[in-house]
């Protein structure tokens, strides 16, 4: 498995952290465990995924879309060495906290789908283990997935000329697609300053841009939320995530900006529920639909 940078706090809280510089030695041989709060486990290991729903107003073509978007966060169990969902819980699986995460939209008569996932170790320091994009609409579809084992793995997909069939490997760097888990564990933890960065992969995928990293500057600022913004010069392109201040730091929405375009992509919580989802897949359980205000 990788072993990556480790960010070792300076503070002990969420309100001192926006002021204080944070140490970053590097990993050993040995794997480094971060501590989960009470409040951590008694949310997260209660058996149910935590669903919410968002109004999406989405960039594409150089036009706004309405549209909708779901995030879920829920705790599985993942097979270190085939990077999947492990079906029996055994010494050797990681413990993660996974998102998937979907948005849809209309492009005039045709529809886009977007699905990803990423997922996260909840105690063990490190980047994300593994993430998964697709995009679909009437032209084609496009696939790509990123393993993170000694190298970051990648393996891409496309209906497009010039993106077809590619299979390579990246050095480490900070994965856009983990922020999201990260701020749900620990936003102490949020990587600040200037680093190197890979991007939202539907992003890079959407926009036809090259699967690599590029640098990044991120701050971390509050007032009764916490507003997290990373910035990529090269690509005029920034994203801002709105999370709650305390535990368990829910998202209420962000802003990824498209400075060359002048037009910024805005999703805003409509609702958010915790469900066994997986248990609901009968006709009448489409009533639990109605609670998330999904169309």
């Amino acid at each position: 498995m990788l072993k990556s940078k480790i960010l070792s706090l300076a503070c002990a809280t969420l309100i001192v952290p926006l002021s204080c510089k944070k140490q970053v030695p590097q990993a050993t041989d040995l794997e480094v465990f971060r501590n989960l709060t009470k409040a951590f486990r008694s949310y997260w290991y209660m058996g149910s995924a935590e669903i919410n729903s968002f109004v999406l107003s989405q960039e594409r073509y150089g036009e706004l879309r309405d549209g909708e978007a779901v995030l879920i966060f829920v705790t599985e169990d993942f097979l270190k060495d085939e990077q999947v969902k492990a079906n029996i819980r055994t010494p050797e699986v990681i413990p993660v906290l996974k998102l998937n995460s979907t948005k849809s939209f209309q492009t005039g008569i045709y529809p886009y789908s977007v699905m990803q996932s990423a997922f996260y170790p909840v105690r063990m320091f490190s980047e994300g283990l593994k993430v998964t994009s697709s995009v679909q609409e009437w032209c084609g579809q496009t696939y790509t997935q990123l393993n993170n084992r000694e190298n970051f793995e990648i393996k891409s997909h496309s209906y497009f000329e010039g993106e077809a069939d590619q299979e390579f490997e990246l050095e480490s760097a900070v994965l856009e697609n983990s922020i999201w888990t990260l701020i749900r564990i620990n936003p102490e933890e949020l990587p600040l300053g200037t680093f190197s960065a890979i991007p939202d992969i539907a992003y890079l995928q959407m926009y036809h841009k090259p699967l690599k990293s590029y640098q990044a500057h991120a701050e971390l600022s509050s007032d009764s939320l916490y507003h997290y913004k990373i910035n990529y010069p090269k690509l005029n392109r920034s994203l801002n995530i709105d999370f709650e201040t305390t535990s368990p730091f829910k998202i209420v929405g962000w802003q990824e900006v498209q400075l060359d375009k002048g037009l910024s992509s805005v999703a805003q919580l409509k609702a958010s529920v915790q469900l066994p989802y997986w248990q609901l897949n009968k006709a009448k359980d489409s009533i639990y639909r109605n609670d998330l205000k999904l169309n």
